[in-house]
């Protein structure tokens, strides 16, 4: 059976379980990071030398970065549906994967200041501007990709949306003032009736 090591409030774990659910994947998650450790022992280390999150055990196939995970598991699985077939619509799906980790950037001062920093040690100005660059991106970056698409690269949800969808969920959650963006709120509208990610990602951020 697949492992995936990763606590279920790891952005990054996210992607991995939430492409494992939209394949109908039976898999065992392990809960590793932060307050469980588990990640800088000898036998995860053999694993995955990074000390991070998640990594996967596939019958003996180990591999880490979330991305490469979500990947692999949808080019295994999910061929022609949730990896596209199509050379360039897959490589497509993979640009917005690997911009992903843009946004993600932009709003690593706003997710850790306001949710797992207390108010007394909170940097007000990393938090501002990072909500400046995060509300910018969005605006100028995904705000028109979305124009006329259900979808990141089109009109059907393939893997090019899980990773953003994770980062995107954050950025919707944060208590800050957010432009009003109406594709990209359609598209989390979208994102949102799917099963799976209502249980996988958008739960209460900590």
């Amino acid at each position: 059976m697949l492992k995936i090591w990763g606590r279920v409030n790891s952005v990054n774990v996210k992607k991995a379980l939430w492409a494992a659910e939209e394949l109908g994947l039976k898999y065992q998650r392990l809960d590793a990071g932060m307050q469980f450790g588990v990640t800088k022992t000898p036998d995860y280390l053999k694993m995955n030398p990074n000390s991070l999150v998640p990594t996967i055990d596939d019958d003996g196939f180990v591999l880490w970065e979330s991305h490469s995970i979500v990947r692999y598991l949808a080019a295994k699985h999910g061929m022609g549906r949730l990896c596209p077939a199509d050379l360039r619509a897959r490589a497509d799906a993979e640009r917005w994967m690997d911009w992903a980790f843009t946004f993600q950037r932009a709003m690593r001062d706003v997710f850790w200041g306001l949710i797992r920093t207390p108010p007394e040690k909170r940097d007000a100005k990393a938090i501002e501007e990072g909500r400046v660059a995060s509300n910018k991106l969005a605006a100028e970056v995904l705000e028109r990709n979305l124009e006329n698409k259900a979808y990141m690269t089109g009109d059907a949800f393939t893997m090019g949306d899980i990773p953003i969808g994770c980062e995107v969920q954050r950025w919707m959650r944060v208590p800050i003032e957010r432009p009003k963006l109406p594709n990209v709120e359609a598209w989390f509208g979208r994102l949102r009736a799917r099963a799976a990610y209502q249980k996988i990602v958008d739960i209460p951020l900590s």
